[in-house]
């Protein structure tokens, strides 16, 4: 039989091994290096993003734990809320206060405070008259507070002393300043017993406070002894009154619970007690809180990321037509092409995904340690990264890919 009449031999289907794939990819990527870095850019910052708002999430929230400050969590308030149910309503808070809270096991300092009524003729200022009639004088707040208040509120002395139950009981015409708003004074020394001056009331300056440790106001306040203040302002009217309490690790809820019944047995309703915030709420909170604004931009950043290899595949797929075409002259089948393609894009994406991760786990460790932190990043957060990065390569080829495989042989040499 001669070979014309032999019948025709079966063809072998064409292949393609990991290694040819492996080697095409890496050729299609060094073809336009530049071009593949900026494509890649996209998915390094999502990627990064998202290591570093979760790296940082996990860190800030272990700093919850870390700082959550005990003078917080010992510290409770109490409002007078008897205006809100009688408007007509005297103070809530009874004159011995202080005393009562006390009382109870679990406490160590408490006391009243209140904003007395400001405006143009309460200005504060270092002689008689100074702020009257000018209209000079610094605009300083007046808190009137009995001495628990600035018990519980820990404060640094520069100079001088807080006044006590002894100013107090007799109301004495006293105050006590924060460090600036004595500067801004002239109060440079307590020796020479300078009084200041809120409108035409004079008040004697035994002590320059320059911290304190709870309720930071009173740094910018002239602070008078609570007997004083109702003797010559009367019962407050704009703001109502509250009492600070510092209370022993632990016994800050039941004190909170305890509080309205122990200063008004009669009625309790007429005070509502507010007890520190719980640490576990406070940081699921922030956590969900950076978690949701972050996550969304970095989300953001991956979506720029796909456009990018997306559009810069199928530029490579419409510049290399004629290359396709002659493949598939060849015997290249078309998922060959998908292939190599999702390859070329996946190669793109993992790569920005671990140099992402890299930059992501490096600003989270130079947070950490700029702010004295330890950094915490998650292991799966690692790990979970670069696959993120890998699968935003995928998804963003697999159009250009697909579009690729459909090209014809003989249309594709024809350009």
């Amino acid at each position: 039989m001669s070979d014309t009449e032999r019948p025709d031999r079966a063809v072998e289907p064409s292949s393609f091994s990991v290694r040819d794939l492996l080697a095409e990819s890496l050729a299609g990527l060094l073809q336009r290096p530049a071009r593949s870095a900026l494509t890649a850019l996209g998915t390094v910052l999502g990627v990064g993003t998202f290591v570093a708002i979760l790296g940082l999430t996990a860190t800030t929230s272990s700093q919850i734990d870390a700082r959550f400050s005990v003078l917080t969590a010992t510290e409770v308030t109490v409002e007078d809320v008897a205006r809100e149910q009688d408007p007509y309503a005297p103070m809530a808070f009874p004159r011995n206060a202080d005393q009562r809270i006390e009382g109870l096991a679990g406490v160590e300092h408490a006391g009243v405070f209140w904003s007395v009524r400001t405006g143009p003729d309460m200005r504060v200022h270092a002689s008689l008259g100074g702020g009257s009639a000018d209209g000079t004088g610094e605009d300083a707040a007046l808190v009137a507070a009995s001495p628990g208040v600035l018990e519980a509120a820990v404060p640094h002395l520069s100079q001088g002393r807080i006044f006590d139950a002894y100013h107090e009981k007799h109301a004495d015409d006293v105050a006590v300043i924060g460090s600036g708003l004595a500067e801004r004074l002239g109060v440079t020394t307590l020796e020479t017993h300078p009084a200041i001056f809120v409108g035409e009331q004079p008040f004697t300056v035994i002590g320059i406070i320059d911290d304190v440790r709870r309720k930071a106001d009173l740094l910018s306040s002239v602070v008078i002894p609570r007997s004083t203040a109702l003797g010559l302002y009367g019962e407050p009217q704009d703001t109502p009154a509250k009492m600070l309490v510092s209370t022993r690790i632990g016994a800050a809820q039941q004190i909170a619970a305890e509080a309205p019944t122990a200063l008004r047995p009669d009625h309790p309703g007429y005070l509502k007690a507010v007890p520190p915030p719980d640490p576990k709420s406070l940081r699921s909170h922030v956590t969900d809180d950076l978690s949701q604004l972050f996550l969304l931009l970095a989300s953001i950043c991956l979506v720029i990321g796909a456009v990018g290899i997306a559009n810069t595949t199928l530029v490579a797929v419409l510049e290399r037509t004629a290359e396709i075409g002659l493949r598939r002259a060849l015997g290249a089948r078309g998922r060959h092409i998908t292939v190599q393609f999702l390859a070329e894009s996946a190669a793109l994406g993992a790569l920005g995904g671990l140099i992402g991760t890299s930059l992501g786990t490096v600003t989270v460790v130079a947070v950490a340690v700029a702010r004295d932190w330890t950094p915490v990043v998650h292991p799966s957060t690692v790990a979970t990264a670069p696959v993120i990065g890998l699968v935003t390569g995928l998804v963003a080829g697999l159009y250009p890919a697909l579009r690729a495989s459909r090209i014809q042989p003989a249309e594709a040499l024809r350009r």
